[in-house]
């Protein structure tokens, strides 16, 4: 069977920084610890005033093409993942396709385009589709080209404002793939939830506890779900995993349940016997509440052994190092942790070939998938050829004052007029509006 997944990737993240711990923290009059522990963040990436969900997606789509040697008609198919459209009928695809236009000889005229969403869950679901769409053989040894592109803004004030981040990745989804492959097992959790939602509005309505409580259940239904068609799970079986990260604090909550769920009935939890007693079973307690109470007692101890945070700083600690330096990107957000658990690999010189990582993705609303990648052969080059840490230290770091106008300036609801702080180079560029009150852009050398 001809293995189907992502060839490799870009990222483009936003080219200003507010810095949580220096700027944000003492403007608010915290501690930076709150953020920086609390939260697990030490900065957010912004967007420029010429910035925005399709110069960002079309900037990291240009330079994946560019890399990959690839013209308009090596691509069958664009899809874009965003929760921060501003057109309720014309999808961001097309934009980014005319941008890309301007730049390449020939057009993707026979290109599939759309958008997907589903809150931040829509950055895999979009790779689904394209994986579907390859395995039915309608892609004529075509690519596709699936962008997931956001600017993760907050009302001034709320208290999701220090997880904001933008940015945005382009995947390239291919036969025989140089990054990884991607398993034919998934597994889902999916309900209907009113954790975070843009009920025609530009900034989310978020119930922050009810969120963590959705996210955390409904990740644990998509582990079972996955678990009744790939197997059992062990801890031992995947080298990362992966979560969606609004912020690397509430990965924290994650990977704490997954590693008990993985560790049930193993050796793991046998070794741990002796140290903090075995899990609780239901059977064992004549009401829910005291079940519950127990099991969370037996995390809060699992938590502070040396087991576990031997597996957290191998597994998951890896996949954070990207999200704490650029907050939180919506549908791109699984897709960086991904990058940095291999950017990390490479960088110690670890032979990940062959070797399998448990990605787990969610969408507010409420929904988790969760499958199995296999690392490729050529991965450690897809890596190198990144080059994020450059684009990060370049940022342009705001201040307080600043922070709030370039807020202001993207607020669809404000007019407010604001020099760029940056000067745009070799890149796509917002430049106003048109006739039917449409987005313009170009592209400046």
């Amino acid at each position: 069977m001809t293995a189907v997944g992502i060839d490799a990737l870009e990222i483009w993240t936003g080219k200003l920084k507010l810095d949580l711990a220096e700027t944000f923290a003492p403007a608010k009059d915290d501690s930076p610890e709150k953020y920086t522990k609390g939260l697990g963040l030490e900065a957010s990436s912004f967007p420029d005033t010429y910035e925005d969900i399709v110069t960002m997606g079309a900037n990291a789509a240009k330079r994946l093409m560019d890399r990959k040697g690839l013209e308009p008609d090596d691509i069958g198919r664009i899809d874009v993942a965003t929760e921060s459209a501003f057109d309720n009928s014309k999808p961001v695809s097309t934009y980014i396709a005319g941008c890309l236009e301007d730049v390449y000889d020939g057009d993707f005229h026979h290109a599939n385009k759309g958008e997907r969403k589903f809150a931040c869950v829509a950055g895999t679901q979009s790779i689904d589709d394209a994986y579907n769409w390859i395995k039915a053989g309608r892609n004529r040894g075509r690519a596709a080209l699936v962008i997931a592109t956001d600017t993760a803004l907050y009302a001034r004030g709320d208290p999701g404002e220090a997880t904001q981040g933008a940015g945005a990745v382009a995947m390239l989804v291919t036969e025989n793939p140089n990054l990884v492959e991607l398993s034919t097992e998934q597994g889902y959790g999916s309900a209907d939830e009113t954790d975070f939602l843009k009920p025609n509005q530009q900034f989310p309505s978020v119930d922050g506890k009810r969120s963590v409580q959705v996210y955390l259940a409904r990740m644990r239904e998509a582990l079972e779900d996955f678990e009744s068609v790939a197997g059992r799970t062990h801890p031992d079986d995947f080298e990362y995993i992966p979560f969606h990260t609004p912020f690397p604090g509430m990965v924290r909550k994650a990977a704490l349940l997954g590693f008990r769920h993985m560790t049930r009935d193993t050796d793991v939890e046998d070794g741990l016997a002796d140290e903090i007693g075995r899990q609780p079973r239901r059977d064992e307690y004549e009401d829910w509440d005291a079940y519950e109470d127990a099991i969370r007692d037996y995390m809060d101890a699992l938590k502070e052994t040396e087991t576990y945070d031997a597996w957290y700083a191998e597994a998951i600690d890896p996949t954070l190092t990207l999200s704490r330096r650029v907050g939180n990107w919506y549908t791109g957000s699984v897709h960086v942790a991904r990058a940095s658990a291999l950017k990390t690999a490479a960088e110690m010189g670890r032979a990940l070939s062959g070797e399998r990582l448990l990605v787990g993705s969610y969408g507010s609303g409420a929904q988790a998938e969760i499958h199995s990648e296999t690392v490729a052969d050529g991965w450690r080059e897809e890596i190198d050829a990144l080059n994020i840490d450059e684009q990060l230290a370049r940022r342009y770091d705001l201040s307080f004052e600043e922070y709030g106008r370039v807020h202001d300036a993207h607020n669809h609801e404000k007019e407010r007029e604001l020099e760029e702080f940056t000067v745009p180079s070799g890149e796509f560029v917002f430049t106003g509006w048109g006739r039917m009150n449409e987005r313009k852009y170009e592209y400046v050398d």
